[in-house]
């Protein structure tokens, strides 16, 4: 069976350099797309290609929006350090960009496949200005599968997640578009995926380099959360977008109407979802409810594993 075809935009973080780990393994990547959010874009972009390099990816990396359509940049250092990739050593990267212009190698790809799936893991931006400047791609895309929003509460806010907070007019761009398939894996979601130390001794038990590296950024992101939750694991937030599109059967989805609060003093970057039944609202979004987080983590280890 062909494996999907995929964009992969994300803003690395370390939940996202596991799924650049995990798409590798599950999907043809056409490219990965970078975008400022977990840290600053020449950051985020750096760390794409640093997992490149580390794993030995032949996936061209182009460099995307270094701030949201209309809102003030914002970084989460908290979660994933001054770099976004904070924990282990970090060796020089030498790998370069294969361009800075992100949204036209979306556009580009999109027009070029009538099956590519774009898979947004950090602030919807790239996907947004991609859209405006070409509408057309919106109707060939097989899909928009993205980790972002909750339909419960937030992690930035009470009632937001990052990735939409940080961004919430493109993420109102991107749920408005009218694209023929939405996944929304969010916070209510993704906290059933989690890693902990079980997971980084069984990569470190592993020996590979590649996997060691990644058991180094499981312990710095597991201490945070100790620290501000002080829970003894940590979610695989980005990883469950990839899977929506390899493995849609570990999920539960539900279809409804989505929309974006934009300005709200106290629910900028809410995902108000339309669970009202008989509401008769048009669902613009299948919004996952449950996972099979068993299975889910046996090809997130296999995944990190199988580069070294």
């Amino acid at each position: 069976m062909a494996k999907p075809k995929i964009i992969l935009d994300c803003d690395p973080g370390h939940d996202d350099a596991v799924a650049i780990l995990l798409a590798a393994r599950q999907c043809e990547v056409l490219a990965i797309t970078t975008v400022s959010g977990n840290a600053p874009l020449a950051m985020t972009t750096a760390n794409a290609l640093l997992m490149c390099q580390l794993a030995g990816l032949d996936i061209p990396v182009h460099a995307g929006a270094d701030r949201p359509l209309l809102v003030p940049a914002a970084h989460a250092p908290r979660a994933h350090g001054a770099t976004g990739l904070d924990g282990p050593p970090r060796p020089d990267v030498h790998l370069e960009p294969a361009s800075n212009d992100a949204v036209g190698c979306i556009i580009e790809t999109a027009r070029a496949h009538d099956d590519v799936w774009l898979v947004p893991v950090g602030p919807l931006t790239n996907i947004a200005l991609a859209i405006r400047q070409a509408p057309d791609i919106v109707e060939r895309v097989a899909g928009i599968s993205l980790m972002g929003g909750s339909v419960g509460p937030g992690n930035v806010t009470p009632t937001a997640e990052f990735n939409i907070w940080a961004d919430p007019h493109a993420a109102q761009i991107v749920f408005g578009a009218g694209a023929p398939l939405v996944r929304m894996a969010g916070l209510n979601l993704t906290h059933q995926l989690c890693v902990g130390p079980n997971e980084s001794a069984t990569l470190r038990a592993s020996g590979g380099n590649v996997a060691g590296f990644v058991a180094d950024l499981f312990d710095f992101y597991l201490a945070g959360y100790r620290e501000r939750a002080g829970l003894d694991a940590a979610p695989m937030h980005d990883p469950c977008a990839v899977l929506a599109v390899t493995h849609p059967e570990l999920f539960t989805f539900g279809a409804r109407q989505v929309a974006v609060e934009t300005i709200g003093e106290l629910t900028r970057g809410m995902t108000v979802a339309d669970e009202r039944p008989g509401a008769g609202t048009m669902p613009n979004c299948e919004v996952a409810y449950s996972l099979n987080a068993a299975a889910a983590l046996e090809l997130i280890i296999d995944a990190v594993c199988s580069r070294d």
